[in-house]
Order: structure tokens, then C-alpha cells, then sequence
């Protein structure tokens, strides 16, 4: 008997797993796949290297704007491949290492619930005090549209740019990940066509903010098309031709050679057993939790991407350590603030309320806007698109949200993040010294704004 069971070790489940132990309880994890999950070995980290390497190539071609010129920069696909994989393999390799020296036994295998806080892996019945869920996510498939692993990927297929780069790539879906992967091989050199069905891309996000991120897009050569569905494919040999239809009825063929489906994520969760335990799912498959990310069922608890949206990873590293700690016999809720991020160039983020969110509220909104164009740091970055955008309570100065698009967005939201953690006014945020010349004055000049007496734009 151990006092914790935890299904599957991606962020999640390695968060949990751990701070159980560091916590005095008996762990065993259990992982069909890779340890890291989804997020180390296919999602965030192989992600994020490729784009690292996609931005080195586009300031290449832009140093010649300010007199330095490169020869034409020679791809080795292979060796990129290679060097991907070794930071992917470093770090899942640091997680099984933290997993152990914590006393975590970890098992292969996929585990099944077999009723009360018993579990089932590999046909052998394993049972515990507490169960931590943290079976992760799957792409979602379009119908049309199934996934080759060729011509019609998904995201884990899009990562391997060894294949080679396709002269025309199709992208279906705005959010986060359909970004990424724009532009990536937007950079690469291939001519991405991205189409989302909603009229902006983040759909949900601050219109303004994403507007400008758009628009930035688009002058880096993607042709991104909102309000319009993907309807159906034909295929002739390697050809594809798709076709669109916006939401006024308006058709058009257009011909891929490689479709990537980026239209979201689904929990795993259909075999789990869930039922066997008598935990309920809602009607999109995710596991109904509380915000102590109980379960309705005794003694099990689930955390990431298989409980609830947003399927973000630190999210459920943090939802990880709060049902650890409640199955230790603690009383922890969770009750943060999570920031999105979008690892595009320039990078979009945010935290909180968007201002249409704070007005739904019937609150008094007021915002404050710094545009980077006059920010210092980010001229003499050649990074001067984008901008700050606050969005605070008139009557009381609180800030409720911050949304970013430019350089270093997914650093500089996290200051934001702590300012809302801290219930932090506009005052507070636009007292506090920011040193010179930084990208984060703008959270600070964003907020003389909000108060209208900023130095640097008028108000």
C-alpha cells in the first residue's frame, strides 16, 4: 500500500509525485510514454528550441539594417534535429534524476482505475491511500482531416523539420500552438497560410493586443485568415487542396503540400476507468475537480490538462503541488493567477481580465497603453513592435490584467503576475523604479498612462 499513486509524470504528475515525497508520503508514478510528458519531450521545450533557432535567422536577415551583413546562413536540418533532441533528452533525463532522489519509484505502463483508490498497471493491482490524475492531453483531429504522420500532421509530427521544410504549409487554427508553428516555418523558408475560424486569432484574447500581434504577423510574410473554416481536402499524389469558406459563405481551393491540424487539445481520459471510480468528466472530457483539485470521488485528486483548460504546463505544475499537499493532509487551494504566453516574434502574453472581460463585469475599466515604439531598450533591440497594455478599476486603481505583445513578453508578464498575486493598484506598479533602459519600463510607463501622466506618450 502507498500513500500516493500518480498517473502520469509530465509536469503535472512530476510536481505532484514530488512534493508528495518532500511531504513524507510513499510515492509510486506511473507513465506510459516518456517522463516530462507532453510539455519536455514533444511540447514546450522541442518547441520553443525551434523557434529559438527560426529567430536566429530572422535577425540574421535583419542585421543588415543596421550594417551588419551575414552570407546566406546554410541549414543543416539534421544537426538542428540533433540539437533539439539533446536539450529535450537533458532535461527529461534531470527529471527522472529528481524523481529518484526524492525516493519517487516510477513504473512503465498505463494505469487504469480498478475502483475505490486502487489502480490497475500492467494487470497488476497497486493500491494507495490518495490517487493524483495527471494523464495529460491529445491533439485534437478535424474530420476531413484525419492525421498521416506526412501530409496531415499534428503538432509532435510538426516538430521534425528533418523531413524537410514544405514550400506551401497550411496551418488550421489560431491558438497558441497554430502560431508557433507559423513561425517557425515561415522562417524556414516556407509560405504558411494560417486560417482560424473565429475572427481573431487567441480567440478570447485583448482584441487590441492580438490585433497588433496580427498585424505583425503578416508583414513577416504569413497569411493569416480569420473567420473562415477548413470545410474538406482532396488529395492528388503528394498535392492537397483545401477548402475554405468564411462565415459570410465565401469558398476558396487552396493548394498545400503539407496541412498542419492545430484546433486544440483533448484530455486523456477516455480510458482511464474513470467510472470504475465513480469520477465524472464533463461533456468535453475533462475530469470535474474543485479548486482543492478534488475529484467527486474519495481520495483521488486531478491535476493539468486532463482536469481543466487552460492547458498550460505551469499551470499544472502548480495545480500538481496543491493536490499533493491535500493528499499529505494539508488544507491547499488553488487560487493563482496564470499568465498565457505565446512563443511567437514578437511573443504575446497576458494575465487577469481583458478589458471586455472587466467591462462584462460592470466594472469601471480605465487602460493604460505604452506603445514600444517609444521605448529605448526596444529600438536599440531592433524590437520596437508591440505594446503594454493595463487594464485597471477606475474607482480603486486595482490592476486587473496585463496584456503584451513584443520582445521579452513572456519574461515581462510575470511582474504582472506577481502585481495581480499582491492585489497591486496602478499606483503601486507606477511607483515602483524600473531601471533604464529596460523592456519592463513599459509595464511602468503603461501605468502613468492609466493615471494620464505618462512622460513618454501623450496622454
Amino acid at each position: 500500500m502507498r500513500d500516493v499513486i500518480v498517473v502520469g509524470a509530465g509536469p503535472g504528475g512530476y510536481h505532484a509525485a514530488i512534493r508528495a515525497a518532500q511531504l513524507g508520503q510513499s510515492v509510486l508514478a506511473v507513465e506510459d510514454d516518456a517522463v516530462g510528458g507532453v510539455c519536455l519531450n514533444v511540447g514546450c521545450i522541442p518547441t520553443k528550441a525551434l523557434l529559438h533557432a527560426a529567430g536566429e535567422l530572422h535577425r540574421a536577415a535583419q542585421a543588415a539594417d543596421f550594417g551588419l551583413a551575414f552570407a546566406r546562413p546554410e541549414m543543416d536540418l539534421d544537426k538542428l534535429g540533433r540539437w533539439r533532441d539533446g536539450i529535450k533528452n537533458k532535461l527529461t533525463g534531470g527529471v527522472a534524476g529528481l524523481l529518484k532522489s526524492n525516493g519517487v519509484e516510477v513504473r512503465r505502463g498505463r494505469a487504469h482505475l480498478a475502483g475505490g483508490t486502487a489502480v490497475s498497471v500492467n494487470g497488476e493491482a497497486l493500491e494507495a491511500r490518495s490517487i493524483i490524475l495527471a494523464a495529460g492531453s491529445e491533439p485534437v483531429a478535424l474530420p476531413g482531416f484525419a492525421f498521416d504522420g506526412d501530409r496531415v500532421i499534428d503538432s509532435t509530427d510538426a516538430l521534425n523539420l528533418e523531413r524537410g521544410i514544405p514550400e506551401r504549409l497550411l496551418v488550421l487554427g489560431g491558438g497558441a500552438v497554430g502560431l508557433e508553428f507559423a513561425s517557425i516555418y515561415n522562417r524556414f523558408g516556407a509560405h504558411v497560410t494560417l486560417v482560424e475560424a473565429m475572427d481573431q486569432i487567441l480567440p478570447g484574447a485583448d482584441g487590441e493586443v492580438v490585433a497588433a500581434l496580427a498585424r505583425s504577423l503578416r508583414s513577416q510574410g504569413i497569411d493569416i485568415r480569420t473567420g473562415t473554416r477548413a470545410v474538406d481536402m482532396d488529395r492528388d499524389g503528394d498535392a492537397l487542396t483545401v477548402r475554405l469558406r468564411t462565415h459570410s459563405g465565401v469558398e476558396e481551393r487552396l493548394q498545400a503540400d503539407r496541412v498542419l491540424v492545430a484546433v486544440g487539445r483533448r484530455p486523456r481520459s477516455d480510458d482511464l476507468g474513470l467510472e470504475r471510480a465513480g469520477v465524472a468528466t464533463d461533456k468535453r472530457g475533462f475530469i470535474r475537480v474543485d479548486d482543492h483539485m478534488r475529484t467527486g470521488a474519495a481520495g483521488i485528486y486531478a491535476v493539468g490538462d486532463c482536469a481543466r483548460p487552460p492547458l498550460l504546463a505551469h499551470k499544472a505544475m502548480k495545480e500538481g503541488l496543491v493536490a499533493a499537499a491535500n493528499a499529505a493532509g494539508r488544507d491547499a487551494v488553488f487560487d493563482y493567477q496564470v499568465a498565457g504566453v505565446v512563443y511567437t516574434e514578437p511573443e504575446w502574453a497576458a494575465v487577469g481580465l481583458t478589458e471586455a472581460q472587466a467591462r462584462e463585469r460592470g466594472i469601471n475599466v480605465r487602460t493604460g497603453v505604452f506603445p514600444l515604439a517609444a521605448s529605448g531598450r526596444a529600438m536599440t533591440l531592433g524590437a520596437a513592435e508591440g505594446m503594454v497594455k493595463l487594464v485597471g478599476d477606475a474607482d480603486n486603481d486595482l490592476l486587473l490584467g496585463a496584456h503584451i505583445v513584443g520582445l521579452g513578453a513572456s519574461d515581462l508578464v510575470n511582474e504582472a503576475a506577481l502585481a495581480l498575486e499582491m492585489a497591486a493598484t496602478l499606483t503601486d506598479v507606477a511607483a515602483t523604479v524600473h531601471a533604464h533602459p529596460t523592456l519592463a519600463e513599459g509595464i511602468m510607463e503603461a501605468a502613468e498612462h492609466f493615471h494620464r501622466r505618462a512622460i513618454h506618450i501623450r496622454n
